[in-house]
């Protein structure tokens, strides 16, 4: 009888529209990772967003490309609603982190006004490198090579792109690859 309620609820599932990867438990190697957010206990984990675009960018508060949030921001503001996710991971790594998180929460949220997902500090490069950045480097064949490096996931987990620090979020370069792959 169960056996016959689990189908059931798997037929009526399907009813629905599709299941997302995310739902079937099925989540891509890269988005198999998990962050403390940026200033709190909350965890992110990164296969909330699978079958999603996740632009994902080692960010610094006192960077010459610190910047670059407000073009995250809008960059988030406008496909955010279609699928779009940024996950701002800082780190001081190139010596312009704050020290405190409640710094760099402050930067981002009150300064720029972030609303995209931000996670606490971490290693981005070298050894230290926290595990989805040794994935990306890998993948994309790029490690970070200053703040504000941008790396594409794809709907499908695969690391579609990457884009040094002086392309900015808004770079058609990035808009065409983010609409098209919300068009999938």
């Amino acid at each position: 009888m169960l056996h016959r309620v689990a189908i059931l609820i798997i037929a009526l599932a399907g009813l629905a529209g599709p299941v997302s990867a995310a739902t079937a438990n099925e989540c891509p190697a890269v988005l198999q990772h998990q962050f403390q957010q940026l200033d709190s206990d909350q965890l992110i984990d990164l296969c909330e967003f699978a079958g999603r675009p996740v632009l994902v960018v080692n960010t610094a508060s006192f960077c010459g490309y610190t910047g670059q949030f407000e073009g995250l921001e809008a960059l988030f503001q406008r496909y955010g609603e279609a699928g779009l996710m940024i996950v701002g991971v800082p780190s001081n790594d190139f010596n312009q982190e704050a020290r405190d998180q409640a710094e760099t929460a402050e930067i981002c949220y009150a300064n720029y006004g972030v609303t995209f997902t931000m996670t606490a500090p971490q290693s981005v490069r070298g050894a230290a490198a926290h595990p989805l950045f040794r994935t990306l480097a890998r993948e994309s064949g790029s490690p970070p090579r200053w703040n504000f490096h941008k790396y594409l996931i794809a709907p499908d987990g695969t690391v579609s792109a990457q884009f040094p620090s002086q392309i900015a979020p808004q770079d058609a370069r990035i808009t065409s690859l983010i609409e098209a792959q919300l068009a999938r």
